[in-house]
C-alpha cells in the first residue's frame, strides 16, 4: 500500500493556534530532535508569516508529497492545500475551518495513496469546526469515517490511546459528557475496545502479550457492589470473556490506586472507563512527551497531546516535545522493525 520511504503527512491544525509555529521549530529542529521527513498539508503564506513573526529564519518550500524527502534538508516541505490564509495567533478565522478539515482529508488521502506513510494531526479547535458544519466529536471519530470511505473493505473502529514513556492509557467512552458514561458502558464495548488496544500492542508496539489492566467505574471499584452495580454486572464479566478469549486483562481495579511506580510495572496499557479517569493521569505523567495514537485503523495516526494553546500561539514559546514525539512514533509505528 505504501513505502516505507514515505514521509509523514501533517495537518495544518488550527491555524490560529500553536500548529503552525510546532510544525516550523520542529523543522528547524530537526538534526537535534532527529525527526524523520515530514511535510505540512496546508497554507505556506500562512507558515512563512508565522516564522516572520516568531523570528524564525526558516525556509518553506511548495512541493508534492513524492518530493518531501528530496527537499527536507533544504526548507520544511509543504503541500499547499486550500486558499491562502492571513496569521492571525489567538483569534479564529471561520474562512480557515474548510482547509483546517481539508488538509485532514488530504493526509489521509496522501497515505491511501501511498505518498505518505502516516498522519500527525496539529490540534484542531472542534468548536470553530462546529460552526461551519462539522459533525465530529473529534478526530478520532473523523478519521474513523475517513477509513470507511477509502478502506471499505476493512472495518474501522477508531480508539483513542494516549502513549507516554511512563504510561499507555485507553479510554472506552471518550467525548461525551461524564453523565452519560455509565448508560453508554456495556460488555461488548469493554471487549471490542480491549481487543484493539491488544491488537495494536501487539501489531504496532512490539508486545508479544500485552498486560491490559482494567479501571472500575465507580470508587474503590464499587466495593462489590455497594457503591454502583456497573463495576460487578458489566465490567467483571468482560474482563473474564476476555481472558477466555487469551486477552491477559485484569480487573477491575479501583482508579485511586493503579497510576504509581509500583503498580504501574504489573500492566502494560491501562483500560479507563472514561475520559478523565486515564487522560488525567497520563498527562499528569507526561504532559509535554505523551502522544494522542488512533488504534483500530488500517493506517497511523499520532497527535501532540494538547490542544491550540492561543494564549502563546504567534509568541515561539510553544514547546515541540509531543509534536516531535507523534513524528517520531507515526515514523516508528509505520515502521515496526523500528520498536
Amino acid at each position: 500500500m505504501r513505502s516505507t520511504q514515505a514521509p509523514i503527512a501533517v495537518s495544518m491544525g488550527e491555524p490560529a493556534g500553536i500548529g503552525p509555529e510546532l510544525s516550523l521549530l520542529a523543522w528547524y529542529n530537526r538534526k537535534a530532535i532527529k525527526l524523520p521527513c515530514f511535510y505540512v498539508r496546508g497554507d505556506q503564506s500562512l507558515l512563512d508569516a508565522r516564522a516572520k513573526r516568531i523570528g524564525l529564519k526558516i525556509k518553506t518550500v511548495s512541493c508534492s508529497p513524492e518530493d518531501a524527502p528530496k527537499i527536507f534538508h533544504k526548507g520544511l516541505p509543504v503541500v499547499q492545500t486550500g486558499d491562502p490564509l492571513t496569521d492571525t495567533p489567538g483569534v479564529e478565522q471561520q474562512a480557515a475551518a474548510h482547509t483546517v478539515v481539508r488538509s485532514i482529508e488530504c493526509c489521509v488521502e496522501d497515505i491511501k495513496g501511498g505518498r505518505a506513510a502516516a498522519i500527525v494531526t496539529n490540534p484542531i479547535n472542534k468548536a470553530a469546526l462546529y460552526r461551519t458544519g462539522f459533525t465530529f466529536p473529534g478526530h478520532t471519530e473523523f478519521l474513523g469515517a475517513l477509513s470507511q470511505k477509502h478502506w471499505p473493505d476493512t472495518e474501522a473502529r477508531p480508539v483513542m490511546m494516549i502513549a507516554g514513556p511512563d504510561l499507555m492509557v485507553v479510554p472506552v467512552t471518550i467525548h461525551i459528557p461524564i453523565r452519560e458514561v455509565p448508560d453508554a458502558l456495556d460488555q461488548d464495548l469493554i471487549v471490542k475496545t480491549a481487543q484493539i488496544a491488544a491488537k495494536d500492542l501487539q501489531a504496532r508496539f512490539g508486545y508479544t502479550n500485552p498486560r491490559i489492566a482494567i479501571c472500575g467505574l465507580n470508587p474503590h471499584a464499587g466495593e462489590s457492589g455497594s457503591m454502583g452495580s456497573e463495576d460487578e454486572d458489566i465490567i467483571k464479566p468482560a474482563i473474564e470473556t476476555l481472558n477466555e478469549m487469551g486477552i491477559s486483562a485484569t480487573g477491575p481495579h479501583p482508579a485511586d490506586t493503579l497510576f504509581h511506580a509500583s503498580a504501574r510495572r504489573e500492566y502494560d496499557c491501562v483500560l479507563g472507563m472514561y475520559h478523565d479517569q486515564v487522560l488525567i493521569p497520563a498527562k499528569t505523567l507526561g504532559f509535554d512527551d505523551s502522544v494522542n495514537v488512533t488504534l483500530g485503523l488500517p493506517f497511523v495516526r499520532t497527535s501532540p497531546d494538547h490542544g491550540t494553546a492561543y494564549a502563546i500561539a504567534g509568541t515561539g514559546t510553544a514547546r515541540i516535545d509531543s509534536f516531535a514525539a507523534s513524528v517520531r512514533m507515526a515514523h516508528a509505528l509505520s515502521n515496526p522493525h523500528l520498536l
